[in-house]
């Protein structure tokens, strides 16, 4: 029977112990630190090392310590007789797709599952819930929504008597999702910027000489041109809005016309 392989050490390539290393990324990642303050406090400590080392140390071991870190909390977590999951999923834009962002959010404001998918019905929640339940194991209490796909998924699952929902109950899931829509906002901005044609372009569009141009489609497809609308002021120039029917002479004396 042949042995199973031992996992390739990280660190093997590298000068550096693995302690400094770990040192080197958490200090950069634990404290608001630029990378030459941590050049400089561990110069101090008798480490020397270029800042460009501390991003690449932070790039290549940064996921895999937090991902040790998070395997560690959630081993912990097991064990808590407390443990609630807080569910919630939310709109976002994949690759110019609208799709669904599945999160499962422990008590302590931990993101502990994401998934996206296409849809938001019941098939949807149930695998969700599987993957996250396979992962974690199963809490004490879920707390999600009126959202009915999560009752019926709880249901089928059998956790329906852990399921628990509130008006603001679920506020923990819903400021989970504060960092992507931050991420998001500006990303659509830049879209619409780049783009340039976006929004629809208005049917009675003003001219260069500011006259705005009324145009209406009739039953048999062809497009007339029904009422040209003059200019009103330095304003109309831009905006090309209607001539008003009582409007004043240079005497001050308004005229009223009648059809």
């Amino acid at each position: 029977m042949p042995r199973a392989k031992k996992p390739a050490n990280p660190f093997r390539y590298f000068h550096s112990s693995p302690e400094v290393i770990r040192l080197v990324v958490m200090m950069y990642v634990r404290f608001p630190l630029s990378l030459r303050n941590v050049e400089d406090l561990l110069s101090e400590r008798g480490i020397d090392i270029c800042h460009e080392t501390v991003r690449r140390w932070w790039n290549r071991f940064g996921p895999m310590f937090a991902a040790d870190i998070r395997r560690q909390r959630v081993n912990r977590m097991r064990g808590f007789r407390h443990w609630n999951w807080h569910l919630d999923e939310m709109y976002v834009r994949i690759n110019g797709e609208m799709m669904y962002l599945w999160r499962a959010v422990d008590h302590e404001g931990e993101v502990l599952e994401s998934y996206a998918t296409k849809t938001r019905d019941k098939a949807a929640a149930l695998r969700f819930m599987k993957k996250a339940l396979k992962r974690h194991g199963s809490p004490e209490v879920i707390t999600t929504d009126g959202l009915r796909s999560y009752t019926a998924a709880l249901t089928e699952l059998g956790n329906s008597a852990k399921q628990e929902t509130g008006r603001f109950a679920n506020n923990r899931a819903e400021n989970s999702h504060l960092g992507t829509v931050r991420r998001m906002v500006p990303l659509a901005k830049a879209a619409v910027r780049g783009r340039g044609s976006v929004c629809p372009k208005p049917r009675n569009q003003p001219t260069r000489s500011g006259t705005s141009i009324l145009r209406r489609k009739s039953s048999d497809g062809t497009v007339r041109r029904i009422v040209p609308l003059a200019n009103c002021g330095a304003q109309g120039r831009r905006s090309g809005c209607p001539e008003p029917r009582n409007q004043p002479t240079r005497s001050g004396i308004s005229i009223l016309r009648r059809r």
